[in-house]
């Protein structure tokens, strides 16, 4: 079920988005124990399928992994890199589009709309190969052009918009014709992309500090979403989590005169979900943080050094990482998870 924030109606079909233009949760309520409810035969993501709202009669055939969580001691600091990048597409968007593209099935819908940079287009575009769905994805033209290559080869139709970010967003909005599933409002992506909490749960135990890329907040959200499950479930204490946004593009701390041309990922200057985001840092005591282009740049190349190939939006995690290090942010021996969202290859 659907419940509006703003005037509480509840919805049983999926859509987007209130009658009276409200943002959309999904309801759920778990009675049994957190063990009870894992699906142990598998060691993907069906472990998880209890948690999430989907009906396995209309399960995707793509199956996703359960993605790998390194450790390296940096510091006196416990670092936990997740590879969101080794998911099917290249990057962790497979979360969400795995749980809407069940939705979709079991609507019966066949043609979709969507506005990305890049990562959520081919994620969708992958999925909707495999369903015979066809998916239309307004992208900025100036996304890279290993990314539209990809497009291409998916079978997507592919609209480049010139202008900002934002100008995709609402040309993809205007577009007639195909069921329009952006994941900056889509509330059934955000339980896709808590799973990678459990996953992290199952790996590793609690974490102390938890930092995200945060443009939309598709990650951020739905991270805070699978802890606090967690959390309820009594297994784990809430962590700290750091919204990392790229300077220029801030939504949720003071934004800076200069402006990134790397976190293409991230630049989503007025995200939908803000006051989510907001009420999300206040809770568990968080807070936002920024970087540049120079700081982006070499965090990638640090990353690179130590074997893990990811895309300029995905490296701004490090950056932050090593600024906070800086000021003494993190105890001894503290548990720091940086998940590793998106796939350099795309971007060659």
């Amino acid at each position: 079920m659907l419940k509006c924030q703003k005037c509480g109606k509840t919805y049983e079909k999926f859509r987007m988005l209130c009658e009276c233009g409200g943002l959309l949760d999904v309801l759920v309520g778990f009675r049994e124990s957190f063990e009870s409810l894992l699906n142990e035969k598998y060691l993907d993501v069906r472990r998880y399928l209890n948690f999430l709202p989907i009906n396995e009669n209309f399960l995707p055939k793509l199956i996703l992994p359960i993605t790998p969580t390194v450790e390296k001691e940096i510091e006196n600091v416990k670092v936990l890199f997740k590879l969101e990048y080794l998911m099917p597409s290249g990057s962790f968007k497979d979360r969400g589009s795995y749980v809407t593209i069940a939705k979709l099935k079991e609507e019966g819908i066949k043609e979709i709309s969507l506005d990305s940079s890049g990562n959520a287009a081919i994620s969708f575009a992958l999925f909707g190969k495999a369903e015979g769905i066809k998916v239309h994805v307004f992208i900025p033209e100036r996304t890279s052009e290993g990314k539209k290559r990809v497009l291409k080869l998916l079978g997507a139709e592919v609209h480049e918009i010139k202008g900002l970010r934002m100008d995709v967003h609402w040309k993809a909005r205007e577009f007639k014709g195909a069921f329009y599933i952006s994941h900056w409002y889509n509330p059934y992506f955000l339980e896709g992309t808590k799973i990678a909490a459990y996953e992290i749960f199952e790996q590793v135990g609690e974490v102390d500090y938890v930092l995200v890329p945060t443009g939309s907040g598709t990650l951020f959200l739905g991270l805070y979403k699978g802890f606090k499950e967690l959390n309820n479930f009594g297994k784990v204490k809430m962590p700290k989590l750091i919204a990392v946004q790229a300077e220029g593009y801030e939504s949720l701390c003071k934004r800076s005169k200069r402006k990134s041309k790397l976190a293409e990922g991230i630049a989503i200057p007025e995200p939908p979900r803000k006051e989510q985001m907001l009420k999300a840092l206040k809770e568990t005591k968080g807070f936002c943080i920024s970087v540049g282009d120079r700081e982006i740049d070499k965090a990638i190349s640090d990353l690179i050094s130590m074997g893990f190939l990811v895309e300029p939006t995905s490296a701004v995690v490090f950056a932050a990482f090593k600024k906070l290090l800086e000021r003494d942010e993190f105890e001894k021996d503290s548990k720091v998870l940086l998940p590793l969202t998106g796939s350099s290859l795309k971007v060659i």
